[in-house]
């Protein structure tokens, strides 16, 4: 899969593609990467990519004509270009889930657009976005960072990435819950308030009784934490009859 990002920062993307786990799926092509400088696409001496708002107010915003010459670049670049989605980060986006990074990590990819300042010539968007995404309910200087987030989420699916091919299995909102606790070496652990132990049923060797403990803290930290997971889980019916009883236990 090949994904192009148009972006004023192209820079910040490099360390990623290069260092951590996730660097498998670029080294060997899994995920393609081409970045576009937005700036090479200025008809100015100034490179400006960018001007004062209609309306008046702070801040400035992208102006549509370099965005546009951006694209006919990127589109004559990449044959199947009119069938993958030009995806706009931003605020008003929807929240990027685990459910938009499996439509992605099965996809052939997409165009990035990574906006700054107040935000992009809303012509562009209604003319050529197709899909606006966002990280969270909070406000970044750019679309950078969720283009980062959304890159590593879907390397970490691709075949051969993780040393273990179960690893993203059990990950969190893999099955709508969050995950359990995790623990290692040593088995005491040393602290302020004494000793703290691995918990004994991790080292029992009983993997019906593992399975069991991993299922009901992830049961049990979901419904403390993030109760709408829950709700959602059981409305799909993807709780059994014994995580019902072992919430109810807890008085969840």
């Amino acid at each position: 899969m090949r994904f192009d990002i148009v972006t004023l920062f192209p820079e910040l993307f490099a360390p990623h593609l290069v260092h951590g786990i996730t660097r498998r799926a670029f080294e060997s092509g899994q995920v393609d990467v081409k970045l576009w400088p937005l700036r090479d696409f200025a008809d100015n001496n100034y490179r400006r990519v960018d001007d004062r708002p209609y309306g008046g107010g702070p801040g400035m915003v992208m102006l549509a004509e370099p965005l546009g010459r951006a694209l006919v670049a990127v589109r004559a670049a990449r044959q199947d270009a009119q069938a993958v989605p030009l995806v706009h980060f931003t605020p008003t986006g929807r929240r990027i889930d685990q459910v938009v990074v499996r439509e992605f990590a099965s996809g052939v990819g997409a165009i990035f657009l990574c906006g700054r300042y107040e935000g992009v010539d809303q012509r562009f968007i209604d003319r050529h976005v197709t899909m606006e995404l966002s990280l969270g309910d909070f406000v970044l200087s750019g679309g950078e960072i969720p283009a980062l987030a959304l890159l590593d989420a879907v390397a970490r699916l691709q075949d051969g990435v993780l040393g273990d091919a179960q690893s993203h299995q059990q990950d969190s909102f893999e099955d709508g819950l969050l995950d359990c606790p995790h623990y290692s070496r040593p088995e005491m652990l040393a602290g302020d308030g004494g000793e703290e132990a691995v918990p004994a049923v991790l080292m029992s060797g009983h993997h019906k009784d593992i399975n069991r403990w991993r299922r009901e803290k992830s049961l049990e930290l979901t419904a403390r934490r993030r109760p709408d997971l829950l709700a959602a889980a059981r409305a799909a019916g993807r709780l059994t009859p014994n995580d019902e009883r072992y919430l109810t236990s807890l008085g969840l």
